[in-house]
């Protein structure tokens, strides 16, 4: 893919060898598309003495789609059927989980339905999610979707008494440790959730939900400082510099510098902070909505800017101009013992971008990490451009 140049002064090209990543296009279900699956198998099996081996359910999108139900039991008040989660192609903390319904009649409780979480979905105990504390961690449209897939199979049921939903998912708590729920207050399992009752594979839509929920939990505990990071290693460094802050405070943001900011702002925090390395601070000071390495290549032009800005050799400034990564700019520059007035200078950059980007009252400090997570700089907007 790469060019040859047919200037003989001309620095080669210094590209990156890992091949483009191949990505899966199955697209799955989510946790409340299968819950009410199950919930619509359970209430069939109550209903006619024997839960279906495959059951319809209509998805919050409108889509109808076929599940196969397992573990089928039903008895005079109770009925119990089980879908197994199939994430797709998406990488998914939940693909496999046993998505568990029992549905058991409420005697003389004429057409309600009551849902309930089970052993393996989370208790809410902040606010700011959008759902009530204390309640199980089941989002208003899966609730919903579950409800309605049970009134269109219960019938005649529903005319004399309601029916108790209780989701439950085996091994819930385990998998739960793989996502951001105790960070947000979802403690002893997973969330039940899905807008669409569809899983794209690698969506971005519920990477972006999650920064959202999480800025909105912050904003909600009455923190006025926020802390975006671009992923693990920028977090750890993070709150490394910032011992004194609530783990609330921290959100990674990924690459979804946009809607991170903007809910920031819609909040009114009084300060951001944002952590992290070289590549993501120059995609910062583009001024990119979405950082991501598929979206947009790494400016060049700027990183040879601040190396000359900062002392750098002529030739250096040139071999940065053509490179492929930050990364060799920030290696080089650290060689000659630049590496902090480089970050600085790249910070400052982003910084202007940032507040250019997004208006606000807030104040803003850019923290700077080296590839292994080792703090560089720090620079706050009081200091100046």
């Amino acid at each position: 893919m790469s060019q040859d140049l047919a200037v003989a002064e001309a620095p080669a090209k210094v590209r990156k060898s890992d091949p483009k990543r191949r990505r899966g296009n199955r697209s799955g279900f989510t946790t409340g598309a299968c819950a009410a699956a199950a919930a619509r198998a359970a209430t069939i099996g109550l209903v006619t003495g024997e839960v279906p081996a495959s059951v319809v359910c209509r998805l919050p999108n409108g889509q109808e789609v076929a599940f196969a139900v397992t573990e089928p039991r039903v008895d005079a008040e109770t009925a119990h059927a089980v879908i197994i989660k199939d994430a797709g192609d998406d990488p998914d903390a939940t693909n496999g989980a046993h998505l568990t319904a029992d549905v058991r009649c409420l005697r003389g409780l004429t057409g309600e339905i009551v849902l309930r979480g089970g052993s393996g979905v989370g208790v809410v105990t902040r606010e700011g999610l959008g759902l009530e504390v204390g309640g199980p961690a089941i989002n208003p449209v899966p609730c919903r979707n579950i409800a309605d897939n049970v009134r269109a199979v219960a019938g005649a049921l529903l005319d004399r008494d309601g029916l108790e939903v209780t989701i439950s998912v085996p091994g819930g708590e385990e998998m739960a440790k793989k996502t951001l729920n105790a960070r947000l207050g979802i403690l002893g399992g997973i969330s039940i959730l899905g807008t669409t009752g569809i899983v794209r594979p690698y969506s971005t839509a519920a990477f972006r939900a999650s920064v959202v929920q999480a800025v909105d939990v912050a904003a909600s505990q009455g923190r006025q400082d926020i802390v975006f990071t671009t992923g693990g290693r920028s977090e750890k460094f993070a709150m490394r510099q910032l011992p004194e802050l609530d783990e609330v405070c921290f959100v990674q943001m990924g690459d979804f510098v946009k809607v991170a900011f903007q809910t920031a702002i819609k909040r009114r925090l009084a300060r951001i902070y944002v952590g992290a390395m070289a590549g993501k601070l120059t995609k910062m000071a583009q001024g990119l909505a979405v950082t991501h390495a598929w979206k947009a290549e790494v400016d060049r032009d700027l990183l040879a800017d601040c190396a000359q800005q900062v002392g750098a050799p002529a030739d250096l400034v040139e071999e940065i101009r053509a490179a492929e990564t930050a990364r060799f700019a920030a290696e080089r520059l650290d060689a000659l013992g630049l590496a902090v007035d480089f970050h600085r200078a790249l910070a400052r950059r982003a910084m202007r971008s940032l507040k250019t980007c997004y208006p606000g009252p807030y104040r803003l400090t850019m923290l700077v990490c080296d590839f292994e997570g080792q703090f560089i700089v720090r620079v706050n907007d009081e200091e100046g451009s």
